[in-house]
């Protein structure tokens, strides 16, 4: 590990972990700004590699632990889902006579609780990569080597 860290250093690391936060600005911009920010530094400085590295692997592993939550509460909705269509008889739209059949609809809060422990995982999903890239962030501009909890480590 180099021993010195120049300023110019700290402030590109710290800005490669805020960069992540484009994603609510740009398509995919939690990765494309982050990895040319490392591509065109990674090679002047160890510390540099090392915290582009850390925000692109602690962002695949958001997308990666986001699309399991949403593969398995896919299979709840489905299941759930067909309760809460017979909540009105949608067949019947050409009649005058629409008919709310309110016992399918309290037949579909069986499935809320699957549906909310998954909305939950997804919340703390989000609470996890805003304050661990913040902390991240604050990190690279003290100096210090950061590695994010839960990631995997895609680029090594």
């Amino acid at each position: 590990m180099e021993s010195s860290i120049t300023q110019n250093h700290k402030t590109l690391a710290t800005i490669t972990h805020l960069s992540t936060f484009s994603k609510y600005f740009i398509p995919f911009g939690n990765f494309i700004v982050p990895l040319v920010l490392w591509i065109s530094k990674k090679e002047e400085s160890e510390y540099m590699d090392h915290h582009g590295k850390q925000a692109l692997n602690f962002q695949i592993s958001i997308l990666l632990y986001s699309i399991c939550i949403g593969l398995l509460s896919i299979p709840f909705f489905i299941f759930f889902a067909h309760d809460f269509i017979g909540f009105a008889n949608l067949l019947d739209h050409n009649t005058h006579d629409v008919h709310l059949d309110l016992s399918s609809l309290f037949e579909f809060r069986r499935g809320l609780p699957f549906l909310g422990l998954a909305a939950a995982f997804a919340l703390v999903l989000f609470a996890l990569d805003v304050i661990c890239s913040i902390v991240a962030a604050l990190k690279a501009g003290e100096g210090n080597w950061y590695r994010y909890p839960l990631t995997i480590n895609f680029i090594k």
